[in-house]
């Protein structure tokens, strides 16, 4: 992935969501009559400013683009004419105030409901939930599961592709509950299935093993997988493969895709693997000793450097898995709904999981991290950039919540305090839990520095 495209793509949806949220705070306070000093995109030096309008309110980009503010007439701020005390943020009713600040996260969550409603009329590909290999005594096995079964739906919601049976795992997991599944054999038959999630962790969902830990792979055709490129200097041209070498057999036991392949690799790094090739149409025995790579939090995994091609008669087959979750209007504002507030509850219910150490840390994502998604996302085409807009948005409404001093949450907080005290906290107060608030803040910004500066050097 380019760099230059990730940074580009991470600045462009930082921007997009800050001036949406800012802007939240803007319109309800204009309308409330507070006069407005400055709207900044980003920290720092400005790099753009204009005055516009009879208050002559300062629009500024700024040089960081982590964040944003609105500021506006205070007189905690500065000294305030007379003639416009009535126009002070501070001299407002509480509920103008608590309007005012409880602005900005509603703006961010109406953008999210708006890009996944634009999302699912547009269409939402993936790949059809057939399961394949399953692994005997594993809960999948016990469930009941075979080989070629289609997941149609889980507690009576459709799953048109793995994408919808993740979404709806996540819950359960956090729940130790079970999936009550309705799969389609390969015979076309309907048929019920329990799987218990007992054991399993939210680390095994963001990790990527949900499937191996319940003991079955999603299924892919069968084919002799090809090696498409030999990268200089890896474990593949130490070993004398070339590119054309079909891949046969492992360890005397048949190859039946190229996934079956490369798990094999990952599973067992400086550990010697006997391959059976076919080059030029004679076989032969090649041994290659995949190099030991870490990689996060599955420790070190084995990669020989090379490139794994799919013959072109397995494409066919391939491309009959594709499938294409689509709504009409009303059909995907529901859905969009449904998964906005889905998104937002297990965000919290994971931060609690994380307190309760139930989750690892590692899960924090900084914007090193997110410029990559943001990257990814992007190349694979506007609707899924505009997904992964709607879920940092998501993710920018639910932070801005928590009753965290120097976020919006924190001052709903002080808010609700005056509201049944009847009376505002002192500023001595306030001000000690700013201090507080900064300190989680910057502790939680180091976390998911380290986190993201950790993934790089895997």
């Amino acid at each position: 992935m380019n760099i230059l495209t990730a940074a580009l793509a991470f600045i462009t949806a930082i921007c997009v969501l800050v001036t949406i949220h800012e802007y939240g705070h803007f319109w309800v306070a204009r309308q409330m009559g507070v006069k407005i000093l400055r709207f900044s995109v980003g920290f720092g030096r400005p790099l753009w400013k204009r005055r516009l309008g009879r208050d002559q309110t300062e629009l500024v980009v700024a040089a960081v683009p982590l964040g944003g503010y609105v500021k506006m007439l205070d007189e905690r701020e500065g000294e305030v004419p007379a003639a416009e005390l009535h126009r002070a943020f501070n001299r407002q009713p509480l509920l103008h105030r608590t309007l005012i600040v409880l602005a900005g996260p509603v703006a961010n969550f109406a953008f999210a409901l708006l890009a996944y409603t634009v999302v699912y009329v547009l269409g939402v590909e993936g790949i059809k939930p057939v399961v394949g290999e399953v692994r005997p005594g594993s809960p999948a096995a016990q469930a009941g599961l075979q080989n070629k079964d289609e997941i149609t739906a889980i507690d009576g919601e459709a799953t048109p592709t793995w994408g919808n049976v993740i979404e709806i795992a996540l819950p359960r997991v956090l729940e130790h509950s079970a999936l009550h599944m309705r799969v389609r054999d390969a015979a076309g038959r309907e048929q019920l299935r329990v799987l218990p999630l007992d054991g399993l962790r939210i680390d095994d969902i963001t990790r990527g093993d949900l499937f191996r830990k319940l003991g079955f792979d999603q299924f892919q055709p069968s084919y002799t997988p090809v090696i498409q490129k030999v990268l200089a200097g890896g474990a593949a041209e130490r070993a004398g493969l070339r590119a054309g070498d079909r891949l046969i057999k492992l360890d005397d036991q048949p190859l039946h895709n190229s996934a079956q392949f490369i798990d094999a690799v990952a599973a067992r790094p400086d550990t010697p693997l006997t391959l059976g090739i076919e080059r030029g149409g004679k076989q032969m025995t090649i041994t290659v000793t995949p190099q030991s790579v870490a990689d996060g939090d599955k420790g070190h995994v084995g990669r020989i450097n090379a490139v794994i091609a799919v013959p072109e008669e397995a494409r066919g087959e391939m491309r009959r898995l594709l499938a294409v979750e689509r709504y009409g209007v009303i059909g995907a504002i529901r859905k969009a709904w449904d998964r906005s507030w889905q998104i937002s509850w297990l965000t919290l219910k994971l931060m609690a999981s994380m307190i309760k150490r139930e989750a690892s840390l590692d899960n924090i994502s900084g914007p090193i991290s997110i410029a990559q998604y943001a990257g990814r996302s992007l190349s694979l085409g506007a609707a899924r950039f505009l997904e992964f807009m709607g879920f940092v948005s998501i993710s920018l409404f639910v932070l801005n919540m928590l009753p965290v001093p120097l976020l919006d949450g924190g001052h709903l907080m002080y808010y609700l305090i005056e509201f049944v005290g009847r009376r505002p906290l002192p500023e001595s107060v306030q001000a000690a839990g700013q201090q507080v608030g900064l300190i989680l803040l910057l502790m939680l910004m180091g976390l998911a520095f380290y986190n993201d500066i950790l993934r790089l050097w895997s």
